[in-house]
Parts: structure tokens; sequence; C-alpha cells
């Protein structure tokens, strides 16, 4: 069966995370994702990462993180030759997503409206950290930024370490797949009816939205989120406990679960304690609880005791760093990273993470590498129809 989004050609205009994380989503399901970049310097995640000497080749990790799968173009976009051969591309394209501040692709004389007077069939997807709109409409766009503002930085920690950033860039994830969604969407009523679509995502909102619970606890019920740590605020014994070696996750939400607990770990007489019994008494006495269950969990380390309760049916889990997660069994018999072993400005093989869910039909994993920074001008240029003489001229010129 074909890719879900064979056929569907995208124009990547965006930099460093949440635009090019929408379109790594896209390019996932075989839509022909161009990245059109600034000559000489490209998207601003070419120069970051943790490997210095892949920065310098604009290759950095950042970049690679989320760019498989893309061809490159470089076009000055502020330039006439690069600007009509822009809007010969866009003439080709299905669906175009930028992440410049508000009102930029406007003085580039690029908005949304003139590109859709031009493509009434175009779906133009702007992410920004707050909205086209609005008193922050032009402040940039930092992932931490919209952590604070979002009040998910107020509930990540507990009483002494809160306010605290999450530890990776939620905010521009989020904004990111929010933009993916919103994509599919518009390009299915596209299909039915022709038309298209301008969509405007804020990275603040998209991070609301998932904030479900805490927000729902204030909005509907009067009462304001907390950080708990590495508590849950719904139920107890749910958290993360201290084992003879590594630390583990346990969430015996259900009283049939804190009673299995209990018996498994040797210590029946807590499912009786007055003081835990019940539901709400556990929650008001959650360190009273977690202080007796680390006593016995003492004696096993994380992963033995999360085998033995989870085959009893109790939900429980090792805490992992990033290298062990990626080589669990689970993750790694599942085939999540791809590898490549002839990458373009690499000197060694290159891995990187395919999409988050699996298809019947087949998985979606990136088709080709990362590309270097303007690797299929020639080829894209020759598409739209420029000759030899006209694509050397208008490389040069830029």
């Amino acid at each position: 069966m074909s890719d879900l989004l064979a056929g569907v050609r995208v124009l990547d205009l965006t930099n460093v995370l949440a635009g090019p994380f929408c379109c790594y989503q896209l390019a996932l399901m075989g839509a022909d994702v161009i990245k059109v970049e600034a000559p000489g310097t490209g998207d601003l995640a070419r120069q970051l990462g943790a490997d210095s000497g892949l920065n310098k080749r604009l290759m950095g990790a950042s970049f690679l993180a989320q760019n498989a799968a893309k061809r490159s173009i470089a076009l000055n976009l502020k330039s006439e030759v690069g600007k009509e051969a822009f809007l010969k591309l866009v003439a080709t394209a299905d669906v175009l997503v930028e992440n410049f501040r508000p009102g930029v692709m406007e003085r580039l004389g690029l908005s949304a409206k003139a590109l859709r007077a031009l493509h009434p069939g175009l779906v133009y997807c702007a992410i920004s950290g707050f909205g086209q709109d609005g008193p922050l409409r032009d402040n940039p766009a930092y992932d931490q930024i919209v952590q604070g503002l979002s009040g998910v930085m107020s509930v990540t920690g507990d009483a002494h370490s809160a306010p605290l950033r999450v530890g990776y860039p939620v905010a521009d994830s989020i904004g990111g797949l929010t933009a993916a969604l919103a994509i599919c969407g518009a390009l299915v009523r596209r299909g039915k009816t022709g038309a298209g679509e301008t969509i405007d995502v804020s990275m603040l909102e998209a991070v609301l939205v998932t904030m479900g619970w805490q927000v729902s606890n204030w909005l509907i019920a009067g009462i304001e989120p907390q950080p708990l740590g590495n508590e849950n605020m719904t139920a107890a014994p749910s958290g993360a406990f201290a084992t003879a070696d590594g630390v583990l996750n346990i969430a015996a939400n259900k009283q049939d679960q804190f009673e299995k607990l209990c018996a498994l770990i040797g210590r029946p007489e807590l499912a009786f304690d007055p003081r835990f019994i019940e539901r709400e008494g556990r929650k008001k006495r959650r360190f009273e609880l977690k202080a007796e269950l680390e006593i016995t969990l003492a004696s096993k380390n994380a992963r033995e005791w999360s085998e033995l309760l989870n085959s009893a049916g109790v939900p429980a889990g090792e805490v992992l760093s990033v290298p062990q997660a990626l080589a669990h069994p689970q993750v790694e018999g599942r085939g999540l990273v791809r590898r490549f072993a002839n990458a373009p400005g690499m000197e060694r093989e290159l891995a990187v993470v395919r999409a988050g869910f699996r298809l019947q039909s087949g998985d979606p994993a990136p088709a080709a590498p990362p590309p270097e920074l303007g690797a299929d001008t020639e080829m894209i240029l020759s598409s739209l129809g420029y000759n030899a003489k006209e694509i050397a001229a208008l490389c040069k010129a830029e």
C-alpha cells in the first residue's frame, strides 16, 4: 500500500524544532517535504547539537533529529529571482509550513492571503509562540518561555523545586504535533472540496490544551494545581519509589491493585491499616505510606520489583535514562530507531527515530537521511522548468 500522504507536497520554511518536527511527521507519512532554506546558513538547527564537528559542517545533531526524508533547496526569499522561483514552487505544493514571527511572511509579500490568492487550494500553516494576534504575538517563540507562561513549570517539580522546566522541549514538540494534526485535517477536507486553509498554531495554546486535568481542576473545580513532584495527584500509592538499586514507578491506582501490592511486597497488613484502607486516606497520607512501602522495596532492585508487580497486574516500571530506554528490548524490538550507513555529511552511522505509531500497511519510517544544505536545489529548479544556465545564474545571485 502507498504511504498515507503519498502525492502530497509540503514546503517546509521552518527552523529549529516546532516546525521541522511537524514537517518530519508529514515526511514519515510519505509526503514530499521540501525544506526551503536560506543560502549559506540554512536552518539554525544545522548549527546546534552536542557534536561541534557536525555543527561546523551544518549537519548538527539537532537538525539531523527531525529532518530525515526531506529534500533541501537553498533560496533567498528576499531576492526577486529567489522569490520568483519560490512562487513557482508554491504552485506545485499542497502545504506550506512556516514558523517565522508573525508579519515576516507578509513583509516578504508571501503572506497566507497572498499565496492562497495565487493557489486557493494551498494549506498554509503558521506556527508561532503565541499566535498571529494578541499582545504577545511579536514575542520570540522559545520553548522555556512558553513552558513558563503556560503554567507547565508551576506544576513541574515539587514544593521545593518548582517552578521547574520539563527536561526536553515539550512546548516545541506539542506545537509541532498540533500543527501536523491540523494540516492532516485540512488535507482531508481539501480532498473532498478542493478548498485550502490557513492554520494559526499557538504553541502556548497547544500546550495548555494538553494540560487537561490541571486546567480542568481550575476551570471546573476551582482548585489551583500544585507541584507534586513524582506523586500522582489522583491516587496513592502512585509515584516513584526507591529500591535496593534504581527508582521504580508504581501506579497502584485501584483498590485491588493496592491490596495486591501490599501482599506482593510482604506487607499485607498495610491494606487494612486504618490510615490507608480508603483511597482518600491514602492520598492524604501518601508520604507516610511511601515510607512504609520503601522499607520493603529496599530488599530488591527496580527491575526485579517491576517484573514481579507487573506479572500480578500491578502497574510498575523502572525509571530509565535515555540510553537505557533506547536499548530496552521493548523499544529495540519494535524498531523505533532507523539507521543510515551512508548519510551525507556524516563520517559514521546515523540513527534517528521514526514515527511514534505503526501501521498494518507498513510502518512509517524515513526513506532517506537528512539532506545537506541545498542538496536538491538543482533538481527541484529543473523540475520547475529552469535550464542549466538559469539555475547557475540563480544560484550565483543567491
